[in-house]
């Protein structure tokens, strides 16, 4: 894989260098558990703290806000159009969309600065708390409760799939290699269900969970682990019919995306946004696209990420700097092939 490819989804050579080295902030922590060396977790609550040092604070005259390249930015974008307002009254700062289309790319722009505020997928979320400096607040939800997802396996209602052991010596969608409910889950689940992927059938990397959706409608795959609230969006929004699939398999519940802020914000900017999150109530046009919820729900990272870690580290998942350069790899191979 060229650097040129990899640049092309966010992947720096500066990237790489920075996060595999020692930084000099090393002799200032007392704690940093799984965290890149950039960053410093005395608190141990596996996020990185704010700054000691008030000089590397950050204040911007605008923000940078966007949500996770699962699927088409642009509508997300619009989804968003009415938070990133309300956002901007709380801060007084202008606050801007900023699209990515992978998820390296995403945590990329995190770490280098360009990135404030964001709602990360629930598989990437780890390289962004990691390599980034990510600190998840909220998930979208109601009101005593956040709003999670199931990993749903799909095939077409007239194929011959019935159940999971149906799968062996079949093409199947996995969207992602970074995707909770698109790989790793599969790849830590499939197996107690009688097929292992790789091994009892062909994976083929579709990029996103509407591209998995759309190709078994298409017949290019055979089948695909995919997220339940995408695949029900898909279906209210009229894209696919529900009549068309048959779902073989569901899991237990998974938090959805997590959204967040740069640990280095400044701590009074901080306080500001989390009150943005915590007042947002979503409007009924919002609260259509996303399956009923209508607020951001508070989350930690070290309680409600647990499952996630759990199956990230039981597929040999890694959140750090090597990690993510063969996730950049995997997804530029994965973007050559269409």
């Amino acid at each position: 894989m060229s650097l040129l490819t990899l640049s092309r989804l966010g992947i720096t050579t500066s990237l790489l260098l920075a996060l595999s080295s020692s930084a000099v902030f090393a002799a200032d922590c007392e704690h940093r558990g799984a965290l890149d060396d950039s960053f410093c977790d005395e608190n141990m609550d596996m996020v990185a703290d704010t700054p000691k040092d008030s000089s590397r604070w950050r204040n911007p005259s605008t923000l940078v806000f966007t949500y996770t390249p699962v699927e088409d930015p642009a509508v997300y974008q619009d989804a968003f159009a009415d938070f990133q307002r309300h956002l901007s009254e709380a801060t007084g700062k202008r606050v801007v969309y900023y699209s990515v289309h992978s998820n390296s790319a995403q945590v990329e722009a995190m770490r280098s600065g360009r990135l404030h505020i964001a709602g990360f997928s629930t598989g990437p979320t780890g390289y962004a708390v990691n390599l980034a400096g990510y600190v998840p607040i909220a998930v979208k939800g109601y009101e005593n409760a956040f709003q999670g997802y199931n990993l749903i396996t799909i095939v077409r209602n007239d194929s011959d799939i019935k159940t999971m052991e149906d799968l062996k010596g079949r093409t199947v969608a996995h969207t992602a290699v970074s995707s909770n409910s698109g790989n790793l889950a599969p790849r830590a689940l499939f197996p107690g269900l009688g097929v292992v992927p790789d091994e009892d059938y062909k994976v083929a990397y579709s990029g996103k969970h509407d591209q998995s959706v759309m190709g078994v409608l298409s017949g290019d795959y055979d089948a695909a682990p995919v997220a339940s609230d995408v695949y029900d969006r898909m279906v209210e929004a009229g894209r696919v019919k529900e009549d068309d699939f048959r779902i073989i398999y569901r899991s237990a519940r998974f938090p959805t995306s997590a959204f967040g802020y740069a640990h280095d914000l400044h701590p009074e900017l901080v306080s500001k946004i989390k009150s943005a999150f915590d007042s947002y109530r979503f409007p009924a046009e919002m609260q259509a696209d996303f399956d009923g919820a209508d607020r951001f729900f508070p989350i930690t990272y070290k309680n409600d990420w647990e499952v996630v870690r759990n199956i990230a580290h039981a597929t040999g998942t890694a959140y750090t700097a090597r990690g993510l350069q063969q996730l950049a790899e995997r997804e530029a191979a994965a973007a050559a092939k269409k």
